[in-house]
């Protein structure tokens, strides 16, 4: 467990013991602790080796044995009974700014409260105001707190999160004062949702920085505003966070900050082991035997006789390098087995949205779309696209306003026909998205479907199925001999409802044997297959289709989303279908 990790677990004990009403100087001893371990420049492994931690100032004895478990098994008994101990309620009315232990203390004193809910009703019921250091301007501030939490506790959407952020890093780019600019955390490394927003910036004017970043327009509230930090919520609900450094820390700052946090892990054991301590200011050499470095940011920390020099570093790339690894793009940084990899020998080359030359899954006016076939075409053509497939849904999508077989071959005919005049730049592809009926049989004729270029098969009911049902349910769809490609495996809809049951591997299994394309549903809503399954499909042979499943043609764009998660899961342009050409998908599709 990483010293910042055990300092948050000191910081939380400290408060889990001020709800309780324990000791003043109980809980200032676990929050001394937290702040030494926060200001430790060395690595704290070391430390504990050479029996030295019960000699920092702000750890004792008692304090320093807590330490060492936690460093060693990640947990504390003295934690898991406190947190069993005090109502969930009352840790939750800790996120309502405001609000801090010692109150929250006096709001259960007082009033019995042990819930937001009962919080919420004391203060509409004016009981709040009332209390001793509180009054009338604190309940309404808990009030509002109250009334923004559900919004301001949310994840985001990847792709709001992505399109919110990029203006915000184009303005820092833009700034006279601003050397280099980059986003960071979970929205670099490309995760499905996003909690709050990173920027880093290098500049020697921070203060200028912070000042147009803290007055953008559609700020809501600002939460801190320092020389190298500053916070903000915007209208929306989304938190960002921006730190200015200065351009020699910048690499080692976008790094730690664009994480993962496991990923960090591993790069700081592997710095350690040659003699460094790699934070988030830089690299400084640790010297073994005496288990102290020179202060980071030191001229001394930048050249030691005998440890390289890490002066000379100036990107990522360098940082990597340095630390005897090839380049790691941050979609790959999970801490899963990148380091090995790129130890190993050179990393795959990513798949990218320049590699797209089509795309498969996609709407029209004829099921539940908004564009025109010729609408989705000019589109398509508008992105350099060489083809495009119209696999609008199936009759049991009722909902949908689902093909049935007659106006299923209507839509083939009119494709034909297009293509056929020969006008548009992009190629029109003839499909369907056929519903996977409850017992695993398509919704359409086969006679149809063999007038197709190809057919995605969908589940779109009976979600309750068992695992075992469900997964044989697929099954049986992916061994119809029309089947082209299986649509978003878990039908999942991230912020608004979990995948139905479904055993992935065997379906995967089933893909590889019967020669099947796996789609990822490119909408931000599914990105579906999950992107901690496709490395290893895709090490069994499994090809990928990544699909934009676009209902408009504006949202054609919306692959840029499934690139993202295609090379989180290690994909390459071999690995997916529609990075071929035109005559390859048509001699693929015509097998």
């Amino acid at each position: 467990m990483h010293k910042n990790d055990i300092a948050d677990v000191l910081n939380e004990i400290g408060t889990l013991l001020e709800l309780r009403g324990e000791n003043v100087f109980k809980v200032r001893a676990y929050q001394s602790g937290a702040r030494a371990l926060e200001v430790l420049n060395e690595d704290l492994g070391t430390v504990i080796a050479e029996g030295r931690l019960k000699g920092i100032r702000g750890i004792g004895a008692a304090l320093a044995k807590k330490i060492e478990v936690l460093s060693e098994t990640g947990e504390l008994a003295l934690h898991r009974e406190l947190m069993a101990a005090v109502p969930h309620g009352l840790l939750e009315m800790l996120e309502i700014p405001g609000l801090g232990a010692k109150k929250i203390r006096v709001l259960t004193k007082e009033l019995g409260i042990e819930s937001i809910e009962g919080l919420s009703a004391a203060c509409r019921e004016g009981k709040v105001a009332s209390l001793p250091g509180f009054g009338k301007r604190s309940q309404e501030r808990i009030l509002s707190g109250i009334q923004n939490r559900e919004t301001y506790g949310q994840r985001h959407l990847w792709w709001d999160a992505f399109a919110l952020a990029q203006p915000i890093l184009e303005g820092l780019r833009g700034l006279s004062g601003v050397v280099r600019a980059e986003h960071a955390g979970s929205l670099r490394r490309g995760l499905e949702t996003v909690g709050d927003l990173d920027f880093i910036a290098s500049s020697e004017q921070p203060d200028a920085v912070m000042d147009w970043f803290v007055t953008q327009e559609g700020v809501g509230e600002i939460t801190a505003r320092g020389e190298t930090k500053s916070s903000l919520r915007f209208e929306s609900g989304i938190q960002a966070d921006l730190r200015v450094v200065p351009d020699a820390q910048f690499c080692f700052a976008l790094h730690h900050f664009t994480g993962s946090k496991d990923h960090n892990v591993l790069m700081r054991q592997r710095a350690l082991a040659r003699g460094f301590s790699l934070g988030e200011w830089g690299l400084t050499p640790v010297d073994r035997h005496a288990g102290v470095g020179p202060e980071e940011g030191t001229a001394e920390a930048t050249g030691r006789k005998g440890f390289p020099d890490v002066s000379s570093i100036n990107s990522e790339a360098d940082l990597f390098a340095f630390l005897g690894l090839r380049f790691i793009p941050p979609e790959l940084r999970e801490g899963f087995d990148e380091l090995a990899e790129s130890e190993r020998g050179p990393l795959p080359r990513l798949v990218e949205v320049g590699d797209l030359k089509g795309v498969f899954h996609n709407h029209t006016v004829a099921s539940d779309g908004r564009n025109s076939l010729q609408e989705m075409a000019t589109s398509a053509a508008n992105l350099g696209w060489e083809y495009l497939g119209i696999a609008d849904h199936s009759k049991a999508s009722f909902q949908a306003n689902g093909l049935d077989e007659e106006r299923l071959v209507e839509q083939i005919a009119e494709i034909r026909a297009i293509n056929s005049k020969g006008t548009l730049r992009t190629r029109l592809l003839a499909g369907v998205e056929c519903d996977i009926l409850p017992d695993g049989r398509l919704d359409l004729d086969d006679g149809v479907l063999q007038q197709l270029d190809y057919v995605v098969v969908s589940v779109h009911s009976s979600f309750s199925q068992s695992e075992e049902a469900m997964t044989a349910r697929i099954i049986r769809a992916l061994e119809h001999p029309c089947c082209t490609i299986l649509g978003h495996l878990t039908g999942r809809i991230l912020l608004r409802r979990e995948g139905y049951r479904v055993d992935a591997q065997k379906v995967i299994d089933a893909a590889k044997a019967n020669g099947r394309v796996i789609e990822l549903n490119a909408d931000p809503h599914r990105l579906d297959m999950d992107w901690r399954l496709w490395k290893k499909a895709a090490q069994n042979g499994v090809l990928c289709a990544i699909n934009p499943d676009a209902h408009r043609s504006q949202s054609l764009r919306f692959v840029e989303a499934g690139v993202r998660i295609a090379r989180k899961g290690w994909l390459t342009p071999e690995n997916v279908l529609n990075t071929r050409s035109l005559q390859e998908i048509e001699a693929f599709l015509g097998r």
